[in-house]
């Protein structure tokens, strides 16, 4: 088996923590063949335009024109060590999510904590003096919002769930969490101010997602129905194929006759001693059949 079988393999069967990744780093390396082409080509918009196409604009006129943006900017990545953090701090943080709550719950978490973050950097953007001359060229990339979600959201619901550290021996995942969120989204503020922005965005919805599930309500419900409705109408539909087999001969004809009738005859006694609710479903199909055959 080649190493693209291998891939496409373990993507399929694979957690969707790992196809999350996967996604990721599909982009990264697609991002990363625009950007060599370009430099071959000598042609440095060939890049920018690829990046320009899945990264969520600042601009409210720009966003209009791109609202794929929204969902497209928390899989995109130029750097490598911008990925590679990324990456490890899901990867991690994700599989102690995946311990205590579901997959489906993960992909919530991940998408509306970007869209959180996106609509958090979006509107601070807009609102804010700081950021005025900025506006119309500011975009953002990256999924440093999706995992701050995950992140806060898995320290909100365990937190005093405990990893072995280096350095640092035994630590609960709350100061874990605390700390992360304190070092990547409020130190040094001017710096990065749009991803730290979104950062925040992320963890409030982290924490939002889990206060939520506690009271018994899941916010990812209607995320999680419409990835199920695009996969369903991107799935191929298998081919049904309708066969009738015919009976060897006149006995063998008889005898399916007789069976079957006796089916019938048995599923009538039923109803005479229970009533019609003491049909199991497949006993009631039976029947209905029956019916549209005499009809």
């Amino acid at each position: 088996m080649g190493i693209w079988e291998d891939i496409k393999k373990t993507f399929r069967n694979g957690s969707n923590l790992t196809k999350l990744i996967y996604i990721n780093i599909a982009v990264f390396l697609l991002i990363t063949i625009a950007a060599i082409s370009g430099f071959l080509l000598t042609n440095q918009v060939i890049s920018a335009k690829a990046v320009e196409f899945v990264s969520v604009p600042s601009s409210f006129k720009f966003l209009l024109l791109r609202p794929w943006t929204i969902i497209t900017y928390m899989f995109v990545h130029k750097d490598i060590w911008h990925i590679l953090f990324n990456m490890l701090w899901l990867y991690w943080f994700g599989t102690i999510f995946l311990d205590y709550l579901d997959q489906r719950k993960l992909v919530a978490v991940y998408l509306l904590g970007g869209i959180t973050g996106a609509f958090v950097y979006i509107l601070s953007f807009n609102i804010f003096p700081a950021f005025t001359g900025v506006v119309d060229e500011s975009v953002a990339i990256g999924a440093s919002a999706s995992v701050m979600a995950v992140v806060i959201a898995i320290a909100a619901y365990v937190p005093d769930y405990t990893v072995q550290l280096l350095l640092f021996g035994r630590i609960k995942i709350k100061y874990m969490a605390l700390a992360i969120f304190v070092f990547t989204s409020i130190m040094d503020f001017s710096v990065n101010s749009g991803g730290k922005l979104a950062h925040i965005g992320g963890a409030f919805f982290g924490y939002f997602y889990i206060l939520s599930i506690r009271q018994g309500k899941d916010p990812g419900k209607g995320i999680n129905k419409a990835i199920d409705f695009l996969v369903t109408l991107f799935k191929p539909r298998k081919k049904l194929k309708v066969t009738h087999k015919k009976p060897a001969d006149e006995y063998e004809y008889n005898k399916l006759k007789a069976d079957h009738q006796k089916q019938i005859n048995s599923i009538l006694d039923k109803i005479s001693k229970g009533g019609y609710d003491s049909l199991t479903r497949e006993e009631k199909e039976t029947l209905f059949k029956e019916s549209q055959k005499k009809n």
